[in-house]
């Protein structure tokens, strides 16, 4: 919790605030470009699953950048050569 309150953590709170923000900002202008083009009947239940399906998936991703940045251990390797170079033996580029 010390972290938060040190110049680093305010900066990088401050920082990931403003670009929720700004992405916040770009969807309610996206999705009023293309909620103009309806109907007038349906530009309001339009508007409301755009703005909410958004909110969802900026958090759905929140989490998954949570859950990725704890990793300790790959989920998965490609190829041989990942192997290779995890224990040292990769061929030197010449």
């Amino acid at each position: 919790m010390e972290f938060l309150f040190s110049f680093e953590g305010l900066t990088a709170l401050t920082t990931l605030t403003l670009l929720e923000i700004v992405l916040g900002i770009d969807n309610i202008i996206f999705v009023s470009i293309l909620v103009g083009r309806l109907p007038h009947s349906q530009q309001g239940s339009a508007r409301t699953i755009g703005l909410s399906l958004a909110l969802v998936l900026r958090l759905v991703f929140l989490f998954f950048a949570t859950w990725i940045a704890g990793l300790v251990e790959p989920l998965f390797t490609i190829g041989p050569f990942m192997g290779m170079m995890e224990a040292g033996e990769c061929p030197k580029a010449s």
